[in-house]
């Protein structure tokens, strides 16, 4: 799902959502909002809507009938095939190191 962005505005929102905050969570988010060049209400909603899209992708059900399920697994349960790419990546030290 995209994530709505600052350059559309407010021509297509439609509703209103208020919420009551401390005083000092208010002044976080609008140091973040800034440190970003956004506005509180566009860094709030593009914030809220980009977690709100991870936690509903994170609970997706997937149902499967049983041959499916022992296909999948066997996949799961397989060993991996040869990366030689991924080998050398995981092999390789990390510049910092």
């Amino acid at each position: 799902m995209p994530v709505p962005s600052a350059q559309s505005g407010n021509r297509n929102r439609d509703v209103t959502i208020n919420i009551r905050a401390q005083s000092q969570q208010r002044d976080l988010i609008d140091r973040a909002a800034a440190a970003v060049g956004k506005n509180r209400s566009d860094f709030m909603l593009e914030t809220a809507y980009r977690e709100a899209v991870d936690i509903l992708l994170d609970r997706r059900l997937f149902i499967v009938d049983d041959q499916k399920f022992s296909e999948f697994m066997a996949l799961l349960d397989a060993p991996p095939s040869t990366n030689e790419n991924l080998r050398q990546l995981l092999t390789t030290s990390s510049p910092w190191d």
